[in-house]
């Protein structure tokens, strides 16, 4: 009998216990992770891996949970550095409506390309240190910029660029030509399709910024460069008001006449959805993204009837711009309770979607959004080792009788210890690896008053209180 040699790998997680949320929801007490290059090798009991594998690195998981990365199916990096600021701005006085136009967009047009590298260093170091490894941007100014951010901390992305062709009351600076729009849609996407972690999608900010030209136009580009069109769609009444009144039809209707509602359009939000649009978003293949913390300000947002019809809909932070954190923990917790009341309490009943479930949907239909599922969502050999090592030690998660209902119900984004992203960790207990954060910590810093000064200027010219 001959005793085999262990097989080198380069990485080794071992004594925590695994979620791995697959289709079999499969779990392991003391449990291990052997990582090579940047997919997942091997999943099996800890016991078993000292003999199997030699690792170049090995991470002691004891007392941790690991999990699946989660994916932020929406998210504006040109909004990162607005944190509080229109909070404080509705805590003083009355302010103007509607806000994307009034505050959000007036602050991504005075940015500059070292302010979007900034914001975006300081949204995706925060994203990892909650357990965030991928996400997915909106359209902003300067997506260069995002991307060059993505890859000096690491973390997995889809950066866009913002595209508004319509509405002479929009910053000027802001606005392009129709064929601008596509002709710089396109070059993104192209400069970045041999990035294998960060990539680039098309973009249309949404109905009321973007001519019908633009929009036939993306959906032509994105079929040739087989690439998603990110977007915002059915996100608020006056959204809906819009479309009626120049097309004599609500948006999905509007958007599937013109051959514009497919498989390539990610549709955040999608908040005020009839039963036959819910039905058409199915029928197309449409993914979307359900943004827990200011989608139900908004209307009845029909997350579980997406689920029910099998909608790829993930979850979504939105961005801090004008909501409350990056935690996608969080934003799985606030959707349980959302759904809670729109479909359980009405009837007497309890929630529709549970923690654990919802959690699980936060990593698989934020894959599938990412047009990933094949390779992010789940801890699966031969996947990319995005893990997530969580802490299962404090008080309030005693005692861990079911490590699934402890990570989706006692869990938060604090807890998350360490965090490999394509096989590389990145965090390691709360600590950057490869990334210095302390000078550019002091950058933005410096960043974020010239462009607050800024900022308050560009309000003072539109009148805007601030």
């Amino acid at each position: 009998m001959h005793a085999f040699a262990p097989t080198p790998i380069d990485l080794l997680i071992t004594g925590c216990d695994v979620v791995t949320f697959d289709d079999h929801d499969t779990v392991l007490l003391d449990g291990a992770i052997a990582v090579q290059g940047k997919k997942i090798a091997w999943i099996g009991k800890a016991s078993e891996a000292a003999a199997l594998y030699n690792a170049k690195e090995t991470i002691n998981g004891s007392g941790m949970i690991a999990m699946p990365g989660l994916i932020d199916a929406h998210y504006h990096t040109g909004q990162q550095l607005l944190r509080g600021k229109l909070a404080s701005i509705h805590r003083k006085h009355a302010s103007k409506a509607p806000h994307w136009k009034n505050y959000y967009v007036p602050f991504e047009s005075g940015l500059t390309p070292e302010d979007v590298y900034c914001s975006a260093i300081a949204g995706y170091t925060s994203m990892i240190s909650v357990g965030t490894t991928c996400f997915l941007e909106a359209g902003g100014p300067h997506p260069d910029e995002m991307g060059r951010a993505a890859m000096d901390v690491g973390i997995r992305g889809f950066v866009s660029l913002n595209t508004m062709d319509m509405d002479d009351t929009l910053p000027s600076n802001y606005r392009m030509t129709t064929a601008q729009a596509l002709k710089e849609n396109e070059a993104l996407v192209k400069r970045w399709k041999d990035n294998d972690r960060v990539g680039a999608w098309l973009s249309l900010r949404q109905i009321i910024v973007n001519t019908e030209e633009l929009r036939i136009g993306m959906t032509h580009l994105a079929k040739e460069l087989n690439v998603p069109i990110h977007t915002h769609l059915s996100e608020g009444t006056y959204e809906v008001d819009f479309t009626v009144n120049e097309y004599g039809k609500r948006p999905p209707a509007y958007m599937d006449s013109i051959g514009s509602l497919h498989e390539h359009i990610h549709a955040a939000h999608s908040v005020l959805l009839t039963n036959e649009e819910l039905d058409l978003y199915a029928a197309r293949k449409v993914s979307a993204c359900h943004c827990s913390f200011g989608n139900y300000g908004v209307g009845p947002q029909r997350f579980y009837e997406m689920i029910r019809r099998d909608i790829a809909c993930g979850l979504g932070t939105d961005g801090p711009g004008g909501r409350c954190t990056l935690d996608m923990f969080e934003v799985a917790h606030f959707a349980v309770l959302g759904q809670t009341i729109e479909y359980g309490t009405l009837f007497h009943s309890g929630a529709p979607i549970g923690y654990d479930k919802m959690l699980k949907l936060a990593c698989r239909n934020g894959a599938r959004a990412a047009r990933m599922a094949d390779k992010i969502g789940s801890l699966e050999v031969n996947k990319l080792a995005d893990v997530v090592l969580v802490a299962k030690t404090d008080f309030d998660q005693f005692p861990v009788v079911d490590p699934v209902i402890t990570l989706s119900q006692n869990c938060n984004g604090r807890d998350v210890r360490t965090v490999v992203i394509d096989g590389r960790v990145v965090m390691k207990n709360r600590e950057f690896i490869s990334f210095d954060l302390a000078p550019m910590r002091r950058h933005v810093q410096e960043q974020y008053t010239s462009i607050m000064q800024r900022y308050d200027v560009a309000l003072d010219k539109n009148h805007t209180p601030h």
